[in-house]
């Protein structure tokens, strides 16, 4: 008897983000035209968001705000086998699902991607070099890597704890007690407006000092009104 492929059930939390989720539409759709799953988990959002989530798929959920919560609300609905957290404004390479698809019978049971930032500046390669450098050493993934585990694994360590910042840390912290994760050379781009707006320098040193507090125990609602 032929396996039946792998189901991959893609989660995209968003909130207020009706031009990204325009600018995504196209991608979205052609997944779910591959046969995988998508699911838009919406948070509450006051524009047009929700409507044009239900011109992408109809798996459309209306969750409390709050990323960690809108994507277990999505993974509580999800029937893949794999499921893949993906952010709006952060773009697959090309053959992703196929990866995704190949490495996820492989015991680890999860995985990330190498990143990309999208600005054109020699300083966002040596950023993002570095910031691929360190999961690899650390073993932990951010968000914007578009984290990938098996439903079955992802129950175990009982989702994303619903914290205000810094729940991929937190779920890749909980992962890698399980196992390493796979870290998929090919690179997910992703938005590097925050660095451009917020300028570079700034950008690092917050990134850094937030990180530390998190790892020095301070709550991660502090932490997320520091980030705003």
């Amino acid at each position: 008897m032929t396996a039946q492929p792998v189901k991959i059930s893609i989660i995209v939390p968003v909130l207020n983000e009706e031009h990204s989720l325009s600018a995504a539409s196209d991608c979205l759709r052609s997944y779910c035209q591959s046969g995988h799953e998508v699911i838009i988990v919406d948070g509450g959002s006051r524009d047009n968001t929700l409507m044009l989530a239900y011109q992408v798929t109809a798996q459309v959920v209306v969750s409390m705000p709050g990323r960690a919560m809108q994507m277990n609300s999505g993974a509580a609905l999800a029937t893949g086998d794999v499921l893949l957290f993906l952010h709006i404004d952060t773009r697959l390479p090309e053959d992703a699902l196929a990866l995704v698809r190949r490495h996820c019978h492989e015991k680890n049971g999860w995985g990330r991607f190498d990143i990309r930032l999208s600005g054109k500046q020699p300083v966002f390669r040596l950023i993002e070099r570095l910031m691929n450098l360190r999961s690899r050493l650390s073993s932990i993934a951010t968000g914007d890597q578009a984290i990938f585990v098996a439903s079955s694994l992802f129950k175990k360590v009982g989702g994303f704890p619903e914290i205000a910042l810094m729940e991929d840390i937190a779920i890749s912290r909980a992962l890698k007690k399980i196992s390493r994760p796979v870290c998929i050379n090919h690179k997910a781009t992703t938005s590097s407006r925050r660095w451009e707006s917020r300028g570079v320098v700034a950008t690092v040193l917050l990134m850094w000092k937030l990180r530390l507090l998190y790892f020095l125990g301070v709550p991660p609602e502090k932490l997320a009104r520091l980030y705003r």
